[in-house]
């Protein structure tokens, strides 16, 4: 088995660039495409070779991926992710992790880590991805990458592989707030809630999960960006604690994958690299109430966080708690990063809010970002506010 191989694309590449249209928005840029998103002719892998071995040709393409063909975008490959996007390292022990160019010796982040390495190394001008518990959010911060997670239900996701459906959006990274602002209106769909930005809250529980280090780098920037944001306001936005909503996110994304996966993982008895077959063993165990009870917390935070996060509203919080982890951290570093970001990451997934992560500075050279929650319709908003904060990014530490 081949467990670190210096690449962002998956050995089943595609043999040539498919072009897109000669004129559209996207004329001219490249993209490359997380291997879960169905290309014509090819195979769709989702991070582990037994799946991929089971799999016939795509008939078509994802929804994704024709848009972005139409629109003129070139694609250049696909890329590595975590094994069935159970992950937020971005280690595949199978075809290897995928280097972070910002901070070689650190973790990319995941699941959407190929993605996040063709962009942060210029092989691409944007690349997509996917997002159910940071997957956008946490390689953008590590690589040092504007990333969106979509409002929930805004981006079709027809010809992807799904991880947990009450969760999952498509989202993409790119290195320029310009690239970034111009994919929006190619695969955001449904409706949009335009409204002015007129108040901002900080989440103090997320900050409070932050090193102290992240803390001061990201108090610094909001305070450089002051002149073009709302005065900040102060909130707790969990009642309890993170942990219980954290808690009710891994239930239901446990009981979801192991609703579709189950079966398969059950008869091939795929071999999977570490923490991922762990997590798919604790899927196999949630029961249908325990789902039940964990969607009732589900339901009561997202009324919550929707209460809050109105039209003209942000949220304010770190991307991660740290800095990407070393490569060869141990694989109980892995899970207790997983820990402390699913704390962070799991108010924009249990209310189906959109979030944009910036790549506002480093500490000791690693990045670490900012993230902004909108309102639900509010991803051209965020977008918008990248390209009016982009001047702010680079702050070192």
């Amino acid at each position: 088995m081949v467990t670190r191989i210096r690449t962002a694309f998956v050995p089943h590449d595609l043999k040539a660039p498919l072009k897109g249209a000669a004129t559209g928005p996207l004329a001219g840029l490249t993209v490359a495409i997380k291997d879960m998103y169905d290309i014509a002719g090819e195979r769709t892998g989702g991070g582990n070779p037994d799946w991929l071995a089971a799999q016939q040709p795509a008939a078509k393409n994802a929804a994704v991926v024709q848009k972005l063909l139409d629109a003129g975008a070139t694609i250049i490959g696909k890329t590595i992710c975590d094994e069935f996007f159970y992950s937020v390292a971005g280690v595949n022990a199978h075809y290897g992790t995928p280097v972070n160019p910002r901070a070689p010796d650190r973790l990319p982040g995941g699941s959407s880590s190929g993605s996040a390495s063709a962009a942060a190394s210029d092989a691409c001008d944007f690349a997509i991805g996917s997002d159910t518990g940071g997957s956008i959010r946490v390689p953008s911060s590590f690589c040092g990458l504007y990333g969106i997670r979509t409002t929930h239900g805004r981006v079709n996701l027809a010809g992807a592989m799904h991880m947990a459906d009450s969760f999952d959006v498509a989202g993409w990274l790119a290195n320029g707030p310009g690239v970034f602002r111009r994919v929006g209106p190619v695969l955001l769909g449904g409706d949009s809630t335009a409204a002015e930005i007129l108040k901002l809250i900080v989440l103090d529980d997320a900050f409070a999960q932050a090193d102290p280090e992240v803390t001061t780098l990201l108090n610094e920037a909001l305070a450089a960006m002051s002149a073009e944001l709302p005065k900040p306001s102060h909130q707790r936005i969990a009642p309890d604690n993170l942990d219980v909503w954290r808690e009710a996110f891994r239930i239901i994304q446990a009981r979801e994958i192991w609703s579709i996966y189950g079966d398969f993982v059950t008869s091939v008895k795929p071999e999977f690299g570490p923490g991922v077959s762990d997590r798919f063993a604790f899927a196999a165990t949630v029961t249908a109430d325990a789902a039940a009870q964990a969607r009732v917390i589900q339901e009561r935070a997202r009324d919550r966080i929707r209460s809050i996060a109105q039209p003209g509203t942000l949220l304010v919080l770190p991307t991660c708690p740290s800095i990407a982890p070393l490569v060869d951290a141990p694989n109980e570093v892995h899970e207790s990063l997983r820990t402390r970001v699913m704390r962070m990451t799991c108010i924009a997934g249990l209310s189906g809010l959109p979030q944009i992560s910036l790549p506002i500075g480093t500490i000791g050279g690693c990045p670490i970002g900012p993230s902004f929650v909108g309102w639900a319709g509010g991803d051209e908003a965020l977008l918008d506010l990248a390209v009016k904060l982009s001047r702010y990014c680079g702050i070192e530490s």
